[in-house]
């Protein structure tokens, strides 16, 4: 392994945690919001906001997936669950402007939580695939 590429694959995990962490915070604001078009005039306008906030970080997510998987030569699994999860928000957003609450609210549940996990499995330490030798 070259210099360039060791250096390249933290850099690259690094915008991954990133792009996963801003994706769950979006959607973690599209939650607060959701409660706020309940009590408060403002409540629209932030959840509209961050409605296309929330779809950027999905997007950035899925270039993030992207540019760590193409220096280590990996496994593309996580551009499809990146991919997945943007087809996930392109039918929240398709919901949410047809006003259809009872699948949109669920479905953002749903992609809270797997955001949630997709972020916990990144910040997760790698255990070792095989114990340590002896000596």
């Amino acid at each position: 392994m070259t210099r360039q590429m060791t250096a390249a694959a933290p850099r690259g995990l690094t915008f991954l945690k990133t792009a996963i962490a801003l994706q769950t915070l979006t959607l973690f604001f599209q939650a607060v919001t959701a409660g706020m078009l309940l009590t408060s005039s403002h409540g629209y306008l932030m959840h509209d906001v961050g409605s296309k906030v929330m779809y950027a970080a999905a997007m950035l997510y899925v270039l993030a997936t992207i540019l760590a998987w193409r220096p280590g030569g990996g496994s593309p699994r996580p551009i499809l669950y990146a991919t997945g999860f943007l087809l996930l928000a392109s039918a929240q957003v398709a919901l949410g402007i047809a006003h259809v609450p009872s699948f949109h609210v669920p479905l953002g549940v749903v992609m809270f939580a797997l955001s949630t996990l997709a972020l916990v499995q990144a910040l997760s330490p790698r255990l070792p695939l095989r114990p340590a030798a002896r000596s």
